[in-house]
C-alpha cells in the first residue's frame, strides 16, 4: 500500500497537479450533481464521501490526495507540503472546481432536465461560520492522524471520506457543507453562493484547518 504522505509520493510537481486536478474535479462534480441539483436527494452526502475515498485511494500515492486548497495550506504550515509545491496544488485544484460546474450543469442541467440552480439565502451566517470552520477542522484532524501520523495504514481513505460525509449529513442544511475552497469556488460560478457570503466559507475553512494542525502539535507535542 503507497503511503499517502511521505517518501512514496511522486517527486513530480506536474504528475502531482494532474493528480490533484483529476481528484478534485470527480469530487467537486459529484457535489454538483448530486447535492447542488439536488438529483440524489437526501443520499447526496454518500455520493460525495465514497467519491473522495475512491480518489484517496486512486491517486494518494501520487500527489497525497488533498483535493482541497484548505488542507494543502494546513499541510504546508505542519511542514509536509513544501511552497514550491503550493502552486501545483492549489491552481489545479480550483480550475477542477470550476471546471466541474460546466460539465455538471452539461450533464445534468441540460442532459436530464435539472431545474436551475437557485441561490442559497443563509439563515444565519454566524452558523455557516461555526460549521465550515468546525468541519474543516475535523477534516484536517482526521487527515493529519490517518494519513501522515499513521501513514501507510489500509483505512486512512474510509476515515477521511467518511468524515465529509458526517459533516455534510450534519451541517449541509446550514452552511452547504463545503469545508472546501475548491467546492466553495464550483458553489459560486454556479451560482448556489452569493459572492458577497463567500467570506464566510473560504475564511473559517482556512481557519479550521491551520487550527487543526496546531492543535495537533499541542496534543503529541512538538518533537515527537
Amino acid at each position: 500500500m503507497p503511503v499517502i504522505y511521505g517518501e512514496n509520493m511522486t517527486s513530480n510537481n506536474v504528475g502531482k497537479g494532474i493528480a490533484e486536478f483529476v481528484g478534485t474535479f470527480f469530487l467537486t462534480l459529484t457535489i454538483f450533481v448530486a447535492a447542488v441539483s439536488g438529483f440524489a436527494g437526501g443520499f447526496a452526502p454518500i455520493a460525495i464521501g465514497l467519491t473522495l475515498m475512491v480518489m484517496i485511494y486512486a491517486l494518494g500515492h501520487v500527489s497525497g490526495a488533498h483535493f482541497n486548497p484548505a488542507v494543502t495550506i494546513g499541510l504546508f504550515i505542519k511542514g509536509d507540503c513544501d511552497k514550491d509545491e503550493l502552486p501545483f496544488y492549489i491552481v489545479p485544484q480550483i480550475i477542477a472546481g470550476v471546471l466541474a460546474f460546466f460539465v455538471g450543469s452539461e450533464l445534468v442541467l441540460q442532459g436530464l432536465g435539472v431545474p436551475g440552480v437557485t441561490e442559497r439565502e443563509f439563515d444565519s451566517m454566524n452558523a455557516v461560520l461555526f460549521a465550515e470552520a468546525l468541519w474543516t477542522f475535523a477534516l484536517m484532524f482526521v487527515i493529519i492522524n490517518v494519513a501522515t501520523e499513521q501513514s501507510g495504514n489500509q483505512f486512512y481513505g474510509a476515515a477521511i471520506g467518511l468524515t465529509v460525509m458526517a459533516g455534510a449529513f450534519t451541517v449541509g442544511s446550514i452552511s452547504e457543507g463545503s469545508f472546501n475552497p475548491a467546492v466553495t469556488t464550483m458553489l459560486l460560478v454556479s451560482g448556489k453562493m452569493a459572492i458577497a457570503d463567500c467570506w464566510a466559507h473560504f475564511i473559517p475553512q482556512i481557519v479550521g484547518a491551520i487550527a487543526a494542525v496546531y492543535v495537533h502539535k499541542m496534543m503529541i507535542g512538538e518533537n515527537e
